[in-house]
């Protein structure tokens, strides 16, 4: 069971929300999940769980999310076109 150190906890502030809230919608927008659908609440937990954990650049954070959802290849500008 994983456990939580209220002591190491770290509030988000309004930028911080933003910025999760940008890469949710740009990926909910390129995979064209709804925002009520349980992949939408998978992938909005991992956004905020890597963003805790320190990911904060955009860009490597929506590809980590990508990556985690198994999402990478399909919608990514750099993924190699398919045979």
């Amino acid at each position: 069971m994983k456990t939580i150190d209220v002591q190491e906890l770290a509030f988000f502030d309004t930028q911080d929300l933003a910025a999760c809230q940008c890469v949710f919608d740009e990926l909910l927008k390129e995979i064209g999940v709804a925002k009520d659908s349980e992949e939408a609440g998978r992938i909005a937990a991992i956004v905020i769980d890597l963003y805790q954990q320190g990911v904060r650049d955009r860009l490597h954070l929506k590809v980590m999310v990508e990556n985690a959802r198994g999402l990478f290849g399909r919608h990514h500008p750099m993924a190699a076109p398919p045979r």
